[in-house]
C-alpha cells in the first residue's frame, strides 16, 4: 500500500485538513488529560464510527495503518500489569489506539499535500527566525511518503528470503533493507540537488540592488 490516503467524497473527506488536524490534536490533549477505561472506550468507538461509517473507509484501510504496533501495545500492556495494574495498563492501551485510529482516519482522508500545506502555513511565522517553511514542508511529505515504501521493500525482502527457503522472520533482512534505503536516499537527495532544493531563494530587490551597484 504505496498510499495511506483512500479516495472519497464523504463528509469527513471533504472537511479541511487544518480543522482535521485540529481536532485530531485537541482528542489527544482531552485522552491524556483523562483516566478512565469508559473515557477512552468510547473514544475508540466513536473514532472507528467516524472512519467506517461516517467516512466509508474499509476496514483493511485502518487495520494496515495500526497492525504494525500491536505487538508494541501487547509489551506495553504486560509492562502495566507488571509494574502497575490491570486498569492503568487498560487505559494506556486504549488510549493509544484510540489515538492510531483517529489518526489513520485523517491521514486516510486527507491528501499529503494539504497536510502539507497546512505545516508549511503553521510554520510560516519562522521566517522571522531565517527557517523555511517549504523545507519543514518538504521534509514531512518526503517522510509521509517513504514510510509506505520502506515497508513495501521490506515486505518484498522477506518474500525473496522466504522464496530461497529462508525464514520469514529474520535478522539477516536488516542488512539488505538497510542498503535498500540508503540507496534510495542517494537517489533522492541527488535527484533534490540537481533541481537545487537547497538554493537559498533570492530575495526580492536583489537583483536590482546588484545591478545599481
Amino acid at each position: 500500500m504505496l498510499s495511506l490516503y483512500v479516495p472519497g467524497d464523504s463528509v469527513v473527506h471533504r472537511v479541511r485538513a487544518g480543522l482535521k488536524l485540529a481536532v485530531l490534536a485537541a482528542l489527544g490533549v482531552g485522552l491524556f488529560l483523562g483516566d478512565s477505561p469508559v473515557l477512552m472506550t468510547g473514544a475508540l468507538l466513536l473514532t472507528l464510527v467516524v472512519g467506517v461509517a461516517v467516512a466509508h473507509l474499509p476496514w483493511l484501510a485502518l487495520a494496515v495503518q495500526v497492525r504494525p504496533v500491536w505487538l508494541w501495545l501487547a509489551l506495553l500492556f504486560g509492562f502495566h500489569l507488571l509494574a502497575t495494574d490491570l486498569r492503568t495498563g487498560t487505559v494506556a492501551v486504549l488510549r493509544l489506539l484510540a489515538l492510531l485510529v483517529a489518526a489513520a482516519v485523517v491521514t486516510a482522508t486527507t491528501r499529503v499535500t494539504a497536510m502539507v500545506a497546512v505545516i508549511e502555513w503553521l510554520a510560516s511565522p519562522l521566517r522571522m527566525v531565517g527557517v523555511r517553511p517549504d523545507r519543514i514542508g518538504l521534509v514531512l511529505a518526503m517522510t509521509l511518503r517513504f514510510i509506505p515504501l520502506v515497508a513495501d521493500k521490506a515486505a518484498r525482502i522477506r518474500e525473496a528470503q522466504a522464496a530461497r527457503g529462508g525464514s520469514r522472520v529474520r535478522l539477516g533482512m536488516a542488512v539488505p533493507l538497510l542498503i535498500e534505503v540508503l540507496r534510495m536516499a542517494t537517489t533522492v537527495g541527488e535527484a533534490l540537488d540537481a533541481r537545487g532544493a537547497d538554493d537559498v531563494p533570492v530575495r526580492r530587490g536583489g537583483r536590482r540592488a546588484r545591478l545599481a551597484a
